[in-house]
Parts: C-alpha cells; structure tokens; sequence
C-alpha cells in the first residue's frame, strides 16, 4: 500500500481489519459476536438434516476432490477447504433461521460463518479469540457497508444480503489468516470479481435458489483471500473506485461517514436480531400478531372471513405476486410468504420447522386460510421490516386488530441466553447425524467460552457421539 493510497476508503477499512485485536473489542460485542456463532452453528447443523435443497452443493462438494481439510457440518466428513465452505454456505440460509440486521435488512454472517470456519479448521490450530475478532470486524463491515448505500441495490436488480455478505466474508477469513490490510484489498478485488446475485430469484416460484445462495460468496471469499495470501494483485480501491463495488451496484450513491463512523469502537453485530421463527424476518411481527390474537380470544381459524395486513414495499414483496404468494410451490418461497406463514400462525400451536414442508405446501386448510388474506400498501406503514398490522375479521361480524412495531428477536426484545441455547440445541438434534442433546450442551458452551479455546476450529466443528 503506498502513500497516495492509505488514506483511501478500502484502504482505511482493510487497515482496521487487520489491526483490530481481541482486547480491543468491547466485552458487549464479544458476547454478542458468540451469540451469532452458537446461532448460525445450529441452524447450520439443522439444515444438514431438514433441507433437501442443500444436498446437490454437499454432493458436489464431496466430488470435488482434492485434500479433505474442513468439514460439512452435519455430515461429520471432511472435503476441500473452498467446497466446504461452499457446501456449509449452502446450509447456512437454506431454512431461512439465522440472525439478521433489521436496519438494512441483511444477513451479514450466512456466508461469513462457513468461510471462517472453513478457514480456522484447514489451517488449524487458530485460536478462538481470533475467530471472535474475525466475525465481529467482517459481521461490521457488512452493516457498515449496508447502511452506507443511498440507492438501495435492488434499484438496478440486484439482490443485496450475499453481495454484502460476500464483503464481511472475505474481511473474516483474512482476519482468520491475519493478512496484511494490502492483501485484504486484495482479496476484496478478487472477490469483486466474483460476487453477485440478481433479484430475479425472488420473482421465480419454482427457484430454490433464494435457500441456497450463500454458498457463492462463501466460496468466493475463501478463493479470494487464498489467492490474495499467494501473492495476486488487486485494485487499489475495490469499494470506492471509479469501477468499484459503490459506482457498480449503487450508482456511486453511499456516505463514507456511515462507513467509519465509530470505527473500531462500535460493533454492529451487537445490534443484531435473532429468530425464534424459521422463515424471513419480514413475516415474523405479523406471526407474532396472529399468536396475540389467537391467544388472546381464542377463536377458531374455520370461522376466520378475513385477513387483512398492511405495510410498505418489504411486506408487498412478501405478499405478491398474489397468486404465488398464496400457494407457494417451494419452502424457501413459503418462507417468503405473508399470507402462508400467517395462515401457519392461526392453525397451528407455534411455527417450527416442521410448518415447513412439502406436506404443509399442499395442506388445503392452510391454503384456505391463507387465500383469505388481503394487502394494503401505506406510504405511513412501518419502515421498519420486522414490523406490522394485523386485522382479522371473523364470520361473527367481528374485527380483531393487533399491531407489532419491533418483533420478538430484536435487541430490545432479544431472545435470551437460554432461548438462544434451547434453539441450538433443537436444531443440533436435526442435523443429518444428529447430536444428541448433551453433545450439543457441551459444543454449546464451548461457544459461549470460545475465547479459551486453543483450537476453535476444532471446537466448532467436531459435535459427534
């Protein structure tokens, strides 16, 4: 890095990376940094065993050849370290129940997660104070990139969460291999060259790819940081150049104040939401305002006439195109869906992964149901994703409204230490080879004590009996 250069955006973004230190973080974003592990470990695990959409990246993965260096989690078996985060990726999105930037929204640590502990367990023994560092700084940087942008993504048909994530994925897995901050540049250019992800997988309703897309930045992250480590050259300014990521994919519109404001001393990930219900976080204040009403009088969902919601662009998007929104034909499309996972919310007792199925796609009562929902855009609606109104009108002429302006998971409604260790340890029992409920006790205070581990990779990723 020369002179004209270090005062550059990339470059003053690559040099807190690589300079950022453990007895820097502050103990709040060190605690919040192992809640997204433990979180994003088990619904991983949960994937191996639940979704089927991952199995042709896991076969593809185990194909591939080459020395077995990480592991698939789940599976208990080891395969290259690119194609193990390529098929952990994979998993890491595929049930739609790992944490979430509300803000944006984003989900800064679906690729960044799989690319880290790819990278800590090939080139192990990597501490887990390292592992901490590098998940909090790449977690940031994917928020601070987020919030940066004034011409969202999706204006020129872009599909944000795995092109952001693919930025804090590859700032994590340099941290991991402690690359200096001209090799993060590096491996930011050579990830630029790689990373993208249109927004037509949200209007295709038989795409499964939606599940799955963050085995891309996953990967890319890892070959990008592999190659900048041997020596390949990228552009000076990959963010903010005259052809970088900011001019590409957002017309040059962002604030570099919301880039480093506060750098190094506040973390993002503390601000975080966590999900008790495994689908898009857009559709959970409305499931938490059908379980309200239901509980509170007690109705029968035969006798429901109506339902309607209100809300902006994010909750259109989760209620058309109408007919596919309805009676969607994918899970990962159900999970997208406000009209199928209200209707989840009023027939059964809680939404689990099991209202996610191929039998619960065809289930008539709940199509029913969900046929009956009605959208209204308001240009007063909350702005805020995880957020909603919810008006149900019954055959008895009367009409029960409940409204929810910050869902159940969000940091001033957190779930809990113990509900976090309770969704782990659920979702580590569905895994394709599950583990077995005090194996997962064990992993999971593993987690919460990371910081003592010599060897986190390790720690992570061995969980058998």
């Amino acid at each position: 890095m020369n002179d004209a250069n270090q005062f550059a955006l990339s470059a003053r973004l690559a040099t807190h990376i690589a300079h950022c230190e453990f007895d820097h973080l502050p103990l709040a974003t060190v605690a919040a940094t192992k809640r997204a592990i433990l979180d994003g470990v088990g619904v991983m695990l949960a994937a191996s065993g639940e979704s089927e959409d991952v199995l042709p990246f896991v076969e593809l993965a185990r194909a591939h050849g080459g020395e077995p260096q990480a592991s698939i989690l789940g599976f208990d078996e080891r395969v290259a370290l690119p194609m193990a985060a390529f098929a952990n990726g994979a998993l890491a999105h595929a049930l739609d129940f790992e944490d979430a930037f509300d803000p944006v929204p984003a989900h800064p640590n679906a690729s960044l997660l799989p690319a880290v502990l790819a990278v800590a367990e090939a080139r192990a023994p990597i501490h887990g104070r390292e592992i901490i560092v590098a998940v909090a700084a790449g977690c940031d940087l994917v928020c601070r990139l987020a919030l940066s942008l004034r011409q969202p993504l999706e204006f020129d048909g872009w599909y944000p969460p795995p092109i952001l994530g693919g930025f804090g994925a590859t700032a994590a897995a340099a941290r991991v291999l402690r690359l200096p901050a001209a090799q993060i540049i590096d491996a930011f250019s050579l990830l630029l060259c790689q990373n993208t992800c249109p927004g037509e997988i949200k209007y295709s309703p038989h795409t499964v790819i939606r599940a799955v897309r963050e085995a891309f930045p996953a990967q890319a992250a890892v070959l990008s940081v592999l190659l900048a480590q041997r020596g390949v050259r990228g552009f000076e300014r990959p963010l903010e150049g005259r052809s970088g990521f900011f001019n590409l994919y957002a017309g040059g519109k962002y604030e570099a104040g919301d880039l480093l404001d506060q750098l190094g001393n506040r973390y993002w990930i503390e601000q975080l939401s966590f999900k008790k219900w495994p689908c898009c976080r857009g559709t959970h204040a409305y499931i938490e305002a059908a379980q309200a009403l239901r509980n509170l009088h007690r109705f029968d969902a035969r006798h429901i006439a109506e339902i309607r919601i209100s809300g902006g662009e994010v909750q259109r998007m989760l209620c058309e195109p109408e007919a596919q929104k309805r009676a969607p034909h994918t899970i990962i499309d159900a999970k997208f869906s406000l009209p199928f996972t209200i209707a989840a919310a009023l027939l059964h007792d809680e939404v689990t992964l099991s209202s996610f199925t191929r039998a619960t796609l065809e289930d008539t009562s709940l199509l029913t149901l969900a046929s009956k929902l009605r959208f209204e855009l308001r240009e007063d609606a909350y702005r805020h994703a995880p957020a909603g109104d919810l008006c149900i009108g019954l055959s008895d002429g009367r009409a029960l409204h409940h409204g929810v302006s910050r869902a159940l998971g969000d940091p001033e409604r957190p779930l809990d230490d113990v509900a976090l260790r309770a969704k782990f340890i659920n979702c580590a029992s569905r895994a394709a080879r599950p583990v077995t409920p005090a194996a997962a006790e064990r992993l999971a205070e593993r987690i919460f004590t990371l910081e003592r581990e010599p060897d986190a990779g390790a720690a992570l990723t061995t969980h058998i009996e």
